[in-house]
């Protein structure tokens, strides 16, 4: 794929020989050009616009902040009911507000896993470069309280800013 000719549409020709679920990659990879910076750099951390306690918005890491943003999308699924009905089952309760937030909690640790497969799929076509950022060195890996960044291409960022070129 040349960088002349990129556009949304081939962006999603290339997501579709790359991933199981395109359209899902391909909001993910939308959110990650939202996030980043004018380097196409997003993470590790994001801070959203609900005020904090400073008054500033509230730090999350990213695969959090995506996992939280596409997290509605699954809101009236079928397998959330099944997903409240299992956690309702295991925490053996019958307080709503209990269920509610066991259920949120769960949800979240299911959208982490979706996003990181979404980012794998978006690595593996070639649109977003991955990397973990640590509290004392950067490395290629996760572990060791390190972080992830995610990096969209120059090209791939332009043709979805609708900017002919990056600020």
């Amino acid at each position: 794929m040349s960088s002349s000719t990129l556009d949304l549409g081939s962006i999603l020709a290339t997501l579709t020989a790359a991933s199981r679920r395109p359209r899902y990659a391909f909001l993910v990879l939308g959110l990650i050009a939202e996030a980043a910076r004018a380097d196409g750099r997003a993470g590790p951390w994001i801070r959203t616009r609900t005020q904090g306690p400073e008054g500033e918005g509230e730090r999350v890491a990213l695969r959090d902040w995506l996992a939280r943003q596409l997290a509605p999308l699954a809101a009236n699924d079928r397998r959330r009911a099944t997903l409240r009905a299992k956690v309702a089952a295991r925490i053996a309760t019958q307080d709503a507000a209990v269920i509610d937030a066991a259920v949120a909690e769960e949800a979240l640790a299911i959208g982490r896993a979706n996003v990181s497969r979404a980012v794998s799929d978006l690595v593996r076509a070639g649109l977003v470069r991955r990397h973990y950022a640590g509290r004392i060195t950067d490395h290629v890996n996760r572990g060791g309280r390190r972080m992830a960044v995610y990096a969209v291409e120059p090209p791939v960022l332009n043709a979805i800013r609708s900017r002919p070129t990056l600020v």
